[in-house]
C-alpha cells in the first residue's frame, strides 16, 4: 500500500515555444518534471495489471497498453517507433506533423488552381477527403504525444473497461497516485484533490480502509465523471499558465465581478461553459449549474492560485476552459468512447453498474486530469507544426 501515499514536488509547468531546435530538449521530454531523475530510464515502462478477477487473465495488458487504437498510418508508426525505437519518437513525431501538413496544403493548392476548370468538383472532394485523412492521423499524433507523457511517468492508460470487469465488479491496480499526483505543482493538485473528493466522495485524508471500500456506479455516470475530469486538467493547466504569465507581467485581474467573487469548485468550474463546447454525445453528458455566488468578506482565504481563479468572470473562465480545436474535442470523444463503451452501446446509454472501490475511481479521475492536461501541451505544440481546425 506504501505506493499509494503521496509525497509532493513542486514543477513549474511550461508552455511550448514556437519552434524547437533539435538541440534543446523536446517540450515532451521529462525535462518537464521534477522527478525526472526518478522516472528516467529508456526501458518500457511497467504493464498496467487490471484485476476483475482471480481469474480473468484477460485483464493483463502490456505493449503499449491504450483503450484507443490509432487507425492513421501515422498513428501506427508512432506506435511502433515509441515501442522499439523510444530515442527516435520526437523526430518521427516532428516528420509526420510536416508530412501531414504538406499533404494537405497540396490538395488545397491544387484545389485552388483547378477552380475554373472542369475538374474544380473533383480536386475539392479530394482536398475535402484528404483534409479529414489528415485531421484523423493528427488525433493519432496527439494520442500518441499524450501516452508519451504518461509513460514518462511509468503510467499507463487504463484499457477498455469491458475486458476488465467480471460479474460487474472492476478493479485497477497498480494506483498509481504518487506517480500521477507528482506532476502539479502544491497548489494545483490541492484543487485537484477537492475535485475528486466532489466527484466520487473520498476525502484527500482517508484511510487506506476507506480508499478500498467498494461502492457501486453506474457505468454512464462514470463516463461523465471521466469526461469532465479530462476538461477539469484542460482548464486548470491553460489557467496556471495565463495565471504565470499575468504574474510576470505583473498583470492586476481585472475579470473581477466587484465585490462578488464566483466560488468555482466542480461541478460549476468543471461544467460551466462547455454546453456550447461539446458536440454529439458529449452535449447529451453535461449540464451547466449556475455559479454559487459568495460575498468577498464570506470566503476563507484561499491559496493564491485559487485565489486568481475566482476572480474570473463568466467570459474569462470559457477562454481558459475552451478546447482550441476540433481535433481535441474529437480526440476527448473517442478516447472515452473507447475507454468506457462496449461493443453494443455507448456508455452514455449504459444502466450497468460496477461495483468498484474508491481507490480504482481515484484512480480513474487522477489519469482523466492528467489527460487532460497533456492534452492541452499536445495541442499546443501540434498546432506550432499542423495547423489545427479552430473549435
Amino acid at each position: 500500500m506504501d505506493h499509494c501515499l503521496s509525497f509532493h514536488k513542486s514543477f513549474p509547468l511550461k508552455s511550448f515555444p514556437s519552434s524547437i531546435p533539435k538541440s534543446k530538449p523536446h517540450p515532451f521530454s521529462s525535462s518537464d518534471f521534477s522527478i525526472r531523475s526518478r522516472f528516467r530510464s529508456r526501458t518500457k515502462p511497467n504493464s498496467l495489471l487490471v484485476l476483475a478477477s482471480a481469474g480473468a487473465s484477460h485483464c493483463e495488458f502490456g505493449s503499449l497498453n491504450t483503450p484507443l487504437d490509432p487507425r492513421s498510418s501515422a498513428g501506427k508508426h508512432l506506435s511502433r517507433v515509441l515501442q522499439n525505437y523510444r530515442q527516435l519518437f520526437h523526430v518521427s513525431v516532428e516528420d509526420e506533423l510536416k508530412r501531414l501538413a504538406h499533404d494537405r496544403d497540396a490538395a488545397l493548392n491544387r484545389m485552388v488552381l483547378a477552380s475554373d476548370s472542369d475538374e474544380a468538383l473533383l480536386h475539392r472532394r479530394i482536398a475535402q477527403l484528404k483534409e479529414h485523412e489528415c485531421q484523423v492521423a493528427v488525433q493519432d499524433v496527439m494520442y500518441m504525444l499524450i501516452f508519451y507523457r504518461f509513460s514518462e511517468i511509468r503510467v499507463n492508460l487504463v484499457p477498455k473497461l469491458s475486458r476488465c470487469v467480471y460479474n460487474g465488479r472492476l478493479e485497477i491496480w497498480p494506483c498509481k497516485d504518487w506517480e500521477l499526483e507528482s506532476i502539479y505543482e502544491l497548489e494545483v493538485l490541492e484543487m485537484i484533490k477537492e475535485h475528486i473528493t466532489t466527484v466520487i466522495g473520498l476525502r484527500a485524508d482517508s484511510s487506506v480502509t476507506d480508499n478500498w471500500a467498494m461502492t457501486n456506479i453506474r457505468q454512464a455516470h462514470l463516463g461523465r465523471v471521466y469526461v469532465a475530469s479530462i476538461l477539469y486538467g484542460y482548464f486548470l493547466k491553460s489557467a496556471l499558465l495565463r495565471h504565470h504569465l499575468e504574474q510576470k507581467l505583473a498583470i492586476p485581474n481585472t475579470h473581477r465581478n466587484g465585490t462578488q467573487k464566483t466560488l468555482l469548485q466542480f461541478p460549476e468550474m468543471c461544467l460551466y461553459g462547455f454546453r456550447n463546447l461539446l458536440s454529439g454525445r458529449l452535449s447529451d453528458m453535461l449540464s451547466v449549474p449556475q455559479p454559487q455566488v459568495l460575498n468577498s468578506n464570506q470566503e476563507t482565504e484561499p491559496e493564491k492560485l485559487k485565489r486568481f481563479l475566482t476572480g474570473f468572470d463568466s467570459e474569462a473562465l470559457q477562454r481558459c476552459a475552451k478546447l482550441k480545436s476540433k481535433e481535441a474535442l474529437n480526440l476527448i470523444e473517442n478516447h472515452s468512447c473507447a475507454l468506457l463503451g462496449n461493443d453494443e452501446a455507448g456508455f452514455f446509454e449504459s444502466d450497468e453498474v460496477f461495483v468498484t472501490s474508491f481507490a480504482s475511481l481515484k484512480r480513474l479521475v487522477l489519469e482523466a486530469v492528467a489527460f487532460g492536461s497533456f492534452l492541452w501541451d499536445a495541442e499546443e505544440y501540434v498546432d506550432t507544426i499542423y495547423k489545427l481546425k479552430e473549435n
